[in-house]
């Protein structure tokens, strides 16, 4: 266990570690500028003569030299070594036999050096065979007789003309060297990490590492990955996706925190919302996740968070507006709406494509004319009003609105040819003329609302028309507003009157705080929704209050309400919460998610559930089977990261501020507290046999503590040092006595925890390890390269999200571009073969910075919004249109489970099934 400094440490301690970083900085920024300078001589070498970079004062080869093998290139002359570039104590190295019970692949270096590299000198000499090796075997390259070579001072027998050429032959040699090494910062312990100590006058080799290494450069950083013994090549790696298909099973969460209108019962009795990219279809019959059903199914068209709903008045299509985004190649995704098929979830329409700016903010299909026409108002300054054709997906008019927020829009029941606006400070009356239905000739003009002795509210967030034409608006006031219709102003004709205007002639003081929602029920009574009161209240004629109840504090503020089937009512809260239920019985929680940030993610050892944290302070247990929250309790700080013990008693907690608690699963309490530094933990990690505990901060060190008690009890047993940057990940070999680390620098380093949290120096010996997971971003088992411009290094593809949210998991899921995640078999040999026949669909949701394996289902988060999601996967691809529920209503997706950028908290579930089976019975979930 590693103390803490002590007392006398003070400013001296600090300034020195702060010369210390800042030497370590600019030695990786002189090793960039070396290797630049080296591909430059490279490509001037390859123009130059065979020999033109010789130096002639060196000895030709003789019988006595080695030889390369073929396929290798020639060796280096030490004359072409610059003095100048050389360690103190130079080096030598020489070979060794491989490890024992390796039929292939080069022998394994020993002692210290990072590279495939002879054996360190007790002595500090070394002997090394001159003999030939086959091609791909790691050998040394004996130099030719060292031949007396002047001092720098003194004179040379070469001619004035060759001094340059010699003198630049002497640092492309030096250069070369450079770029062998390894991107890792190993060399913090004053350690080249290509040599081993040598006697003097012993110099670096240079060697061919194919066959061994394959080497990917990120943001100019050099990585090396070691390629395990057992593939002789990479062309033997398989290619395309793996047999298993996932398929989007359930969607945790809903937003309702920052959106509005965004709930609908269908005519099918399906409930309508949205999260992130996808339109969820939730049955709720039976109860969530029940036998009696609870099923939901999922529009995925979208490329980006879907903002806004409109149910068609035959209650079967819907239209979903869509933000601006970007592709998978960074190019921007425009806003568009898309008209779908509620019963076979296929597209009809793709409105406005290229038409609107920044996203859709509100859409409303017209009544009278049995939604012949779709209003939409998208989010740019001027908030543009459209008027379009369903059926042909044409423009019919379009107007600047309003300079302020307008948030919500709808056509009059009575007369299509009315629309009203509301929005902050202001209610909007349009009437509008269709041009004789030609694109672009349709006409609309504006007649503003007059509040007059009544007080203008700051948002006007909702309306809604009564069955005798009036209006009801809801306001930040608290107020309710009736708005009565009067005779057309004749006075302005053309110049923005209305054909029908209206006035105020009631209001009624109805909630303390906004309004956020008002409903027409099917009796001809409203509903309205209050924001910081939480009431829901039925209101008769003349605006008389009949009923009401109040929604539980833990569940919010009311956002929306629909009304269900008979009597039953849905509501969906500003926590995220969709409830179930009447004023007279109450509500309860059908769907649940967090309200902020989702970063943490585990699932249970054995049990079907899974727990998750964010920037909300909750910390979550979901039922996988129930599609529900089992509990919640409050962190009082940003949770970032969690595991579970292996006995599934306790459950390990990273925080924001050092701090990291272990919590008994079943009673809850917190049964240790302890805090590490005070940097953000990124990462905690139980080693499978279940005796450490392996704790990655920003402090750039990992924290291992043994633990007993099946995680009761814990104790410090070290600290790994040596990364450069934060601890992004970091996984435990199935021995659990070893750790690979990414960091946020790129690095790969590996830990011998159980001989006292040491730093391997050499990584090639860790080749072969077996891994109990695969979480880790960079390295050989996530290798993938993409096609490189010809002369160029070769690059890794990567994600182009933050590098805290790559997903990747080994063998099933493949990192994929903007937020996507896609089924690939890695590590990938070549570019040609990434992606071949992988069928990765732009379909969930925001990125996916931690997916989970949850028995046979996968299991992701997703950042903001929170929302977690899960799906079942078959062993086989399915054939075309078959079934994969317990009724033909819940068709599922069979697709790659993938996700777009930025919305709300909320989980999917995705499993591995040995065969069709229904899904609502079989997922898990969290994505």
């Amino acid at each position: 266990m590693d103390g803490a400094g002590g007392p006398g440490e003070g400013p001296a301690q600090e300034a020195l570690q702060s010369l210390s970083r800042r030497l370590q900085v600019q030695e990786k920024e002189m090793e960039l500028v070396k290797a630049a300078l080296a591909e430059a001589l490279r490509l001037l070498r390859l123009q130059a003569p065979p020999n033109s970079l010789q130096d002639p004062g060196a000895p030709a080869p003789t019988r006595d030299s080695p030889a390369a093998p073929p396929g290798l290139p020639p060796t280096c002359s030490p004359s072409l070594v610059s003095r100048g570039t050389q360690t103190e104590t130079e080096v030598e190295m020489q070979p060794s036999p491989g490890p024992p019970g390796l039929s292939n692949g080069p022998p394994a270096p020993q002692g210290g050096s990072e590279e495939p590299s002879g054996t360190q000198s007790e002595g500090g000499g070394s002997s090394s065979s001159g003999s030939p090796g086959p091609p791909g075997i790691l050998r040394l390259v004996q130099p030719p007789q060292r031949v007396d070579t002047p001092r720098r001072n003194s004179s040379s027998s070469s001619s004035p003309s060759e001094r340059p050429r010699q003198k630049l032959s002497r640092k492309a040699a030096s250069s070369a060297n450079l770029l062998l090494r390894s991107g890792s910062t190993e060399s913090r312990g004053g350690k080249d990490p290509l040599s081993s100590p040598g006697g003097p006058g012993s110099r670096r080799s240079n060697y061919n590492l194919e066959g061994i290494s394959v080497k990917m450069f990120l943001r100019g950083r050099p990585i090396t990955m070691y390629i395990p013994s057992g593939i002789r090549s990479l062309e033997e790696l398989p290619s395309g996706p793996p047999p298993e298909t996932l398929s989007l099973d359930w969607v945790y969460g809903y937003r309702g925190r920052d959106s509005r209108s965004n709930l609908f019962v269908l005519r099918s009795g399906e409930v309508v919302y949205f999260i992130a990219c996808v339109v969820v279809l939730y049955r709720p019959e039976g109860g969530p996740g029940g036998p009696g059903g609870g099923g939901q199914r999922h529009y995925r068209g979208h490329t980006d968070c879907v903002r806004c709903l409109a149910v068609h008045p035959d209650g079967v299509r819907v239209a979903s507006g869509q933000t601006a985004g970007v592709d998978k190649d960074g190019k921007p995704l425009q806003p568009v709406v898309h008209v779908w098929d509620s019963e076979t979830l296929l597209k009809l329409q793709e409105i406005g494509l290229g038409a609107f700016e920044r996203g859709v903010g509100a859409l409303a299909f017209s009544v009278a004319d049995q939604g012949a026409f779709l209003c939409v108002v998208d989010d740019s300054n001027e908030h543009m009003l459209s008027v379009w054709d369903c059926s042909r997906g044409t423009k019919l008019a379009e107007i600047k609105s309003t300079n302020d927020s307008v948030l919500a829009v709808g056509f009059s029941p009575r007369d299509s040819s009315c629309i009203v606006t509301s929005g902050k400070s202001h209610v909007h009356f349009w009437n509008w003329s269709g041009g004789a239905g030609v694109p672009g000739n349709g006409t609309l003009t504006r007649k503003q609302g007059v509040f007059g002795k009544y007080k203008k509210p700051k948002f006007v967030p909702c309306f809604v028309f009564l069955p005798d034409g009036d209006i009801l608006t809801g306001d930040s006031e608290g107020n309710i507003l009736t708005w009565g219709r009067s005779l057309s102003d004749a006075r302005t004709p053309g110049r923005g009157g209305a054909k029908e205007t209206y006035g105020i002639v009631a209001q009624a003081h109805a909630h303390e705080g906004s309004i956020f929602a008002l409903c027409l029920r099917r009796d001809g009574t409203v509903l309205s929704g209050g924001g910081r009161d939480r009431r829901l209240v039925q209101w008769g004629p003349g605006l008389v209050a009949l009923q009401e109840a109040e929604i539980p504090e833990h569940f919010g503020a009311v956002r929306a309400i629909a009304e269900g089937l008979g009597s039953e009512l849905l509501v969906g809260t500003t926590k995220n919460a969709l409830l179930r239920g009447d004023l007279a019985q109450g509500f309860s929680p059908v769907i649940q998610g967090h309200t902020d940030e989702l970063w943490g993610l585990c699932t249970h050892p054995f049990q079907n559930r899974f727990l998750t944290c964010g920037h909300d302070r909750q910390l979550c247990l979901w039922d996988g089977e129930g599609h529900a929250l089992a509990w919640s309790i409050d962190l009082k700080e940003t949770g970032l990261c969690a595991d579970f013990h292996p006995s599934g008693a306790v459950v390990a907690v990273g925080l924001n501020t050092g701090r990291w608690l272990v919590l008994d699963t079943e009673t809850r309490e917190i049964v240790s507290d302890v805090t590490d530094g005070n940097e953000q933990l990124s990462v905690v990690r139980y080693s499978p046999d279940g005796l450490y505990l392996a704790i990655g901060s920003h402090d750039n060190m990992i924290y291992i503590y043994s633990v007993s008690s099946e995680g009761a009890k814990s104790s410090r047993f070290g600290r790994c040092v040596g990364h450069s940057s934060f601890i992004t990940h970091l996984d435990w070999s199935k021995d659990g006595n070893f750790i690979m680390s990414n960091s946020g620098d790129y690095e790969i380093l590996y830990w011998d925890v159980a001989g006292g949290c040491k730093l391997l120096r050499n990584r090639y010996e860790s080749r072969d390890r077996e891994w109990a997971t695969y979480t880790c971003v960079l390295g050989f088992h996530v290798y993938v390269p993409v096609r490189a411009r010809q002369g160029s290094e070769p690059r890794v593809r990567r994600s182009r999200q933050p590098r805290d949210q790559r997903p990747v998991h080994a063998r099933r899921l493949a990192p994929h571009l903007a937020g996507r995640q896609g089924r690939q078999h890695l590590p990938v040999a070549s570019a040609g073969r990434w992606g071949r026949g992988a069928g990765a669909r732009h379909a969930l949701s925001n990125p996916l910075p931690v997916p989970r394996l949850l028995s046979r289902c996968l299991t992701a988060a997703g950042g903001e919004p929170p929302a977690l999601r899960r799906g079942p996967a078959h062993p086989k691809p399915p054939e075309p249109g078959a079934d994969f529920s317990s009724t033909s209503r819940h068709s599922r997706s069979r697709v790659s489970l993938e996700g777009a950028n930025g919305t709300p908290a909320h989980t999917v579930e995705t499993r591995w099934l040995s065969r069709a089976a229904p899904a609502w019975a079989l997922t898990p979930a969290a994505c």
